[in-house]
């Protein structure tokens, strides 16, 4: 069985699959500080939220001016990279990073590209 981290957040097409059983390996490497697991409670708390959100009217981002760094997955079946295109051309002065052959954890998937960027990014 498919672990449900991975399904969800990952493109099933390489190079995206070996990146993401490389990051679920990477997380059980930690054996300290861990998040405890989510109930279901939480869980079902979430998911209304998310479903609020998404039938909402979507906000203004044009008035943001501090430093935006938009990163996602080609292939995110949370949040379509399709969306975050849009925020990019909303928010004056963003950058857009899309990660090919990844999906909702594209910036997991691809740590070591993503963390580069993010720390450039941060030294503007």
């Amino acid at each position: 069985m498919a672990c449900p981290l991975v399904s969800c957040r990952v493109r099933a097409v390489p190079p995206g699959k070996p990146a993401a059983r490389a990051f679920v390996n990477r997380l059980k490497e930690r054996t300290i500080d861990r998040d405890a697991p989510i109930t279901v409670k939480a869980l079902q708390t979430q998911l209304k939220a998310i479903t609020k959100w998404g039938r909402s009217a979507p906000a203004d981002p044009s008035n943001i001016t501090a430093p935006t760094l938009i990163a996602n997955g080609d292939n995110d079946r949370m949040v379509p990279s399709v969306l975050s295109e849009d925020l990019h051309r909303r928010i004056p002065g963003s950058e857009l990073i899309i990660f090919p052959d990844s999906g909702h954890g594209g910036i997991f998937q691809f740590h070591d590209k993503f963390a580069p960027s993010a720390v450039q990014f941060l030294d503007l």
